[in-house]
């Protein structure tokens, strides 16, 4: 058995899904209630001053604090078949597909939210480790264990397997957030390119 780490957002799906599904998720008052907070916030992110590690947790608060978790299940469950659906590439799942037909390890690992991200991998079969949001009947607005990203990623592939049992790991992703994740790899895929250059077909 090998072990397979697949990043989400821009990885198995053509575009990032987080902010969508915040968009999905929160009310037009709310918007406009955080906006004084999240406006110069957003002007920082462009300006590449605020990293989206430290951006997304921010924008997870202002959006979900006080919410009801089901509700947000719930929106979960929506997103993946209203949303999540229409932007799946094709090499993904066929990759996900061929690894487990190998017999395979498949963890999904992403700093993409548990809400839509729980019952994606659970159709499918694959483990998940992503950025969770805390609180049992309405939602803190925090995560559980902090944002899923660069070398948090790395960190938790590690506490949940033993990297020395397998022959191979092999990891995709498409950002620089993912480095921390390839480096744990003996086959690496950024943007689906081997280390080499070599494209999977």
């Amino acid at each position: 058995m090998d072990l397979a780490l697949f990043d989400f957002d821009g990885t198995i799906t053509d575009s990032e899904m987080y902010t969508p599904f915040v968009k999905h998720t929160t009310s037009l008052s709310r918007r406009v209630m955080t906006s004084p907070i999240l406006i110069p916030a957003l002007v920082l992110y462009k300006l590449k001053l605020l990293p989206a590690r430290k951006m997304r947790p921010l924008v997870s608060f202002l959006a979900f604090v006080g919410k009801r978790r089901n509700k947000i299940e719930n929106d979960g469950q929506y997103f993946v078949k209203s949303v999540i659906s229409k932007h799946l590439r094709e090499i993904a799942l066929e990759r996900i597909k061929w690894h487990q037909a190998r017999g395979d390890r498949v963890v999904v690992v992403s700093a993409s939210l548990d809400a839509y991200l729980t019952p994606w991998c659970r159709t499918l079969g694959v483990e998940l480790l992503c950025s969770e949001l805390s609180g049992a009947n309405r939602l803190s607005g925090l995560y559980r264990h902090g944002d899923v990203s660069c070398e948090t990623k790395a960190l938790l592939v590690q506490g949940l397997c033993d990297l020395s049992t397998y022959h191979s790991i092999y990891a995709y992703g498409d950002t620089d957030e993912d480095s921390a994740l390839l480096t744990l790899a003996t086959h690496q895929y950024l943007n689906w390119e081997l280390g080499t250059g070599k494209r999977i077909v």
